[in-house]
């Protein structure tokens, strides 16, 4: 297969995101790896005439990169594509949830916001554990706990979302609520995510759940986060509870 002329990636923005953000694997073993470690990459945009440079370590863009998403005004729930140019220069373009992209004043980066009525509340901060078993990618369909009823980016009009993983590459599913069972579900997706991951039973994942009730839902893999780890332990903990109660018994 022919290597794009200029390769790009994207990343959702995550909680935390404005710490460091991690290269995909994939895009950084073709294109990245053997460059001089301590060569910054360089950010430009359509929003300014600046130059951002940003420092790599290891898969991870760290020094700059906060200064960089200030100035752009990145959000949570935004999605930022980088483009290579060559020589370690990446033009950026910021894409909002609704996946449209970003418009500035230009020359100066003011975010043009939306009027007040209209502007989506994000909800951001619902995580939950999904684990991979033989019945559910049998049947290419996977319950969310009852508990992601009370999410605000997640509804019953909502007809699809985007499972993502932590490299940022995103598989389309088909989302629905069971009347029988009081939860939604993903289908039709959920199969090819575990597939292209290489998903064995009972493997783990802590979905984030990103939007405002009326896009597409992203359903994040969760970076090293307090929440996520807590939710693991939480699940094991239950486990261990239960082989002890059934050795006393």
């Amino acid at each position: 297969m022919e290597t794009p002329r200029e390769p790009h990636f994207f990343k959702p923005l995550l909680p935390g995101f404005q710490s460091g953000v991690a290269i995909p694997l994939d895009f950084y073993s073709k294109h990245i790896q053997g460059a001089e470690i301590n060569k910054p990459w360089k950010l430009r945009s359509d929003a300014s005439d600046q130059i951002w440079e940003v420092i790599r370590e290891g898969r991870t863009l760290t020094k700059g990169w906060k200064e960089f998403t200030e100035a752009h005004d990145l959000r949570i729930g935004d999605i930022v594509i980088f483009k290579h140019e060559g020589d370690m220069v990446f033009h950026v373009t910021p894409f909002g949830p609704s996946c449209c992209d970003i418009q500035y004043t230009h020359p100066h980066i003011v975010k043009e916001e939306a009027d007040a009525d209209d502007a989506p509340t994000f909800s951001y901060d619902y995580c939950f554990l999904a684990e991979v078993t033989a019945t559910n990618q049998k049947d290419d369909k996977m319950f969310l706990p009852v508990e992601a009823m009370r999410c605000g980016a997640l509804n019953q009009q909502c007809k699809e979302v985007k499972l993502v993983n932590k490299e940022g590459k995103s598989w389309t599913a088909r989302f629905g609520f069971s009347e029988s069972d009081g939860a939604y579900y993903i289908s039709r997706g959920w199969r090819k995510f575990c597939r292209d991951n290489r998903c064995t039973n009972g493997d783990l994942f802590v979905f984030n759940v990103v939007g405002d009730g009326t896009t597409t839902p992203l359903l994040c893999v969760c970076p090293e986060r307090k929440e996520c780890t807590e939710l693991l332990i939480k699940h094991f903990s239950r486990i261990d509870g239960s082989i002890a109660s059934t050795s006393r018994n």
